[in-house]
């Protein structure tokens, strides 16, 4: 196990939240020998149904119900899970009265020695974090890949691994209780609006984005998105080594077409042609993770070598099927109105578009041009649907589906041969799926019975 300068036995530490990450703290906490408590928001029989035989396990004194300050006031570092908000009184008053409020990042950052790379951006998180831990294992470095995918950093922390770089996707909501956290290496990749319901404002949550380079030492190196107006104007603020990527000339990773191409110092040539990476998003991701990769000291040949191999992620721009000449598209990682735009930018031909879920605060008339000019019928589905409709309307002939299999019948009944039907909601996934990628399993099966169906269907005449 990696111990911790910012722990010691008998620290009163309270865990607020036991979700994945929340859990993952207790048992590392434990192991450092803090005394711990856990307060949860769920009421005291569903907590005790999710997670009563971890409680007994542990042995931690627990809360349900909701955080209170008569639990909490005895701890000295309250631990937020990213889901728990900020701006609760009773974490204000606690932090008035001296206690720190720390999340994943901030605690566990001084038990890292390893090169520590870290990705936040609005779209492509984890995709460009997957990539990089792909591009230095390919390289014959070891490479830990969790934080906001995947393992949290503690259940590393606790197997008391050592490898040679640790990877990690960093959300606003962690960067927001990241404390001192420094990463050798940071990414902005993007800011659009997204988690306005949290942040209040686009420039708050852009704010918390900028948290990646706070603590950064000049020697330390930010790459960042040279494309997008808002991290361009960002830039100013970062004290650290700045390195760019997009189309610009000034940047150190240029796209041009099929390639990028990098200078370092003399110019390296990747050329995407062929690779599943070979479209304008996975350009602009590639650019970014070639840049991380190389600052990682990963060799030329052995990064053309895994971008050859890497394959991208699912419920991204994922093609399911193709029926009755319409190609079906599981986008359904697309959870704000920035990721839509990519995604439609994606596809040349006439679009029937899916979207809608769980509201999160987002803009849905930064949608109109693009759906004006590319979309042929959106159909709606879930909570925000009334709000997408009043963003859109005029803009394109609209339609809701109580169900995401009605939704597939009813963009089926429209779509024409050459056509894309494009599941890419611009809002969270809560409100009738357990999360984006079981949202995106629905809507593969039901595009399966679709393609069945019309396969069945008997010629007449």
């Amino acid at each position: 196990m990696k111990r911790n300068s910012l722990i010691q036995t008998g620290s009163r530490v309270a865990v607020l939240g036991l979700g994945v990450s929340g859990r993952a703290a207790v048992r590392y906490l434990q192991a450092c020998g803090a005394e711990v408590r856990v307060s949860d928001n769920r009421q005291q029989q569903q907590l005790l149904e999710k997670e009563g035989e971890f409680l007994e396990k542990t042995g931690v004194s627990w809360e349900a119900g909701g955080h209170t300050s008569a639990f909490l006031e005895c701890c000295d570092i309250l631990f937020v899970s990213p889901g728990v908000p900020l701006n609760l009184p009773v974490l204000m008053c606690l932090q008035r009265k001296g206690a720190r409020i720390m999340g994943e990042l901030a605690l566990a950052s001084p038990a890292l020695s390893e090169t520590v790379i870290a990705i936040t951006g609005t779209n492509g998180k984890t995709t460009v974090t997957t990539l990089i831990g792909e591009l230095l294992k390919g390289a014959g470095q070891s490479a830990f890949v969790g934080g906001n995918i995947g393992t949290p950093l503690f259940e590393y922390l606790l197997k008391g691994d050592q490898f040679d770089a640790v990877v990690l996707e960093a959300s606003s909501f962690q960067l927001d209780t990241a404390g001192e956290f420094r990463p050798d290496i940071a990414l902005l990749l993007n800011v659009t609006p997204d988690h306005i319901d949290r942040h209040g404002s686009l420039a708050e949550y852009a704010r918390a984005k900028m948290m990646i380079f706070a603590h950064q030492r000049p020697t330390d190196i930010a790459i960042i998105n040279s494309d997008d107006p808002l991290c361009r104007s960002l830039a100013d603020e970062i004290g650290s080594r700045k390195m760019f990527f997009g189309h610009g000339q000034d940047c150190h990773a240029r796209i041009a077409g099929k390639q990028i191409i990098l200078r370092w110092p003399e110019d390296e040539i990747y050329d995407l042609a062929g690779t599943r990476m070979d479209n304008s998003t996975g350009a602009l991701n590639c650019a970014a993770a070639i840049l991380a990769a190389r600052s990682a000291g990963c060799s030329p040949d052995r990064i053309r070598a895994g971008l050859a191999a890497f394959r991208p992620l699912h419920h991204r721009m994922e093609p399911v099927a193709e029926v009755a000449g319409v190609v079906y598209y599981d986008d359904s990682k697309a959870t704000n109105t920035g990721a839509v735009l990519t995604a439609l930018a994606q596809i040349d031909g006439r679009v029937v578009l899916i979207a809608g879920g769980r509201d999160k605060g987002d803009d849905y008339t930064l949608l109109r041009q693009s759906v004006s000019e590319k979309v042929r019928r959106v159909v709606l589905i879930g909570e925000a649907a009334v709000l997408l409709e009043k963003a859109l309307s005029g803009a394109v002939p609209l339609v809701r589906a109580q169900s995401m299999e009605e939704a597939v019948q009813l963009a089926s009944e429209v779509a024409e041969p050459g056509d894309a039907v494009l599941l890419s909601p611009a809002c969270a996934s809560f409100d009738m799926f357990n999360s984006y990628a079981h949202r995106g399993e629905v809507f593969a099966a039901a595009v399966e019975r679709l393609r069945k169906t019309e396969g069945s269907a008997v010629p007449q005449g």
